[in-house]
């Protein structure tokens, strides 16, 4: 593991300063699981969210592999205090189609929301999406019931509370039939919900010229929202691929066009996160074609500047589609894949290590 060199403009010493008294610990790394878990050598992407007993819940798809139609999503679970994870389970399967990008996340009310992918035929442009729920901490789960009907609909980040308590919850359009590369016609758009009406509600798309799919979005202190999301495109070595930004200044209701960020992103997941103390958290691979460095930026006024990065994972390995989340005590957690889709791995930082780079 690298750290780098981290350069910030003075005016911005203060707001970025970590608080006093408060050093910088190293990252604790967790290797959850591998080949040696018996739910299929594949296991991808993991998500995680921390229920309201302090306990961690993890969930990832399985099996013999991406398009393998014995494919389910499975769960486990870190009790408070403890360093180990209970067996996986499997939480949802269909028995005749392929599923996948399990996502985790407990609502303020405590109710647990699984959101899964169910594919319908042999490429992901025939998937829709559908939820289960828990009232128990993921001791029980409902039934299955179909989300959004739409063919070529998935969700891969977790929702957001918005500012009047509504949530907010990242899905995209995947059109055609290559499995290596997602088309212009690939967009990004969310389903606002409405906790008292309990109802579900389709904003307006994210569009931009090659296409872009897996949106992260966060609220601003001044209601804006902004969302990152992955290119569109193939796999093939690229020198102009970069992460999508879009805006919205209407709660989510309608995005503006998408345009090139100056984050290099070589066709993976990203995930941004706004933290307890208002700077924002973008979890990317940075670099154009490989997944490698896995990296978080911080940003202290409102997504304007990037000042800050530090490379999580370096090397020539492989470490995909992050997940971050904090945590009550104030821990920032991030979930990945590596090794070729086959290993589950969990990150522990403090904000003070994010600001505590060397300084000019």
């Amino acid at each position: 593991m690298k750290t780098l060199a981290v350069w910030i403009p003075i005016g911005l010493l203060a707001m970025l300063a970590a608080p006093a008294g408060l050093p910088g610990a190293e990252p604790r790394f967790e290797r959850i699981f591998g080949p040696e878990v018996k739910t299929g050598p594949y296991k991808h992407p993991a998500c995680m969210t921390e229920l309201g007993n302090g306990d961690l819940y993890l969930v990832y798809y399985g099996g013999a592999g991406e398009y393998a139609v014995d494919t389910g999503v499975f769960g486990s679970r870190r009790a408070k205090g403890s360093r180990d994870w209970s067996p996986p389970e499997r939480i949802a399967h269909d028995p005749f189609r392929s599923v996948g990008n399990a996502v985790v996340w407990e609502a303020p009310d405590r109710l647990l929301w699984l959101f899964y992918v169910v594919r319908y035929g042999d490429t992901w442009s025939t998937s829709r999406v559908q939820v289960k729920i828990s009232r128990d901490g993921a001791k029980t789960w409902s039934d299955a019931s179909v989300l959004v009907q739409d063919e070529g609909t998935l969700v891969r980040n977790r929702p957001i509370v918005l500012r009047d308590g509504d949530y907010l919850l990242p899905l995209y359009h995947e059109g055609g039939y290559d499995t290596e590369a997602t088309g212009p016609d690939s967009y990004s758009f969310f389903l606002r919900y409405s906790a008292r009406e309990k109802a579900w509600t389709k904003t307006g798309p994210i569009r931009s010229p090659k296409g872009n799919i897996q949106p992260a979005p966060a609220e601003l202190s001044d209601g804006r929202l902004v969302a990152y999301c992955r290119r569109g495109g193939d796999y093939k070595p690229d020198t102009i691929g970069y992460i999508v930004r879009s805006e919205s200044r209407d709660g989510g209701r309608t995005w503006s066009e998408g345009v090139d960020s100056s984050f290099p992103n070589p066709n993976a997941a990203v995930d941004l996160l706004r933290l307890k103390s208002g700077r924002l958290l973008l979890a990317y691979n940075h670099s154009m074609n490989r997944r490698t460095p896995l990296s978080l930026a911080v940003s202290a006024d409102a997504d304007r500047t990037w000042p800050i990065r530090r490379d999580l994972c370096t090397g020539d390995g492989d470490y995909g589609y992050p997940i971050a989340f904090q945590s009550a005590d104030g821990r920032i957690h991030v979930v990945y894949t590596s090794d070729g889709r086959k290993v589950v791995n969990h990150a522990e930082v403090d904000e003070p290590w994010l600001m505590d780079g060397p300084r000019p």
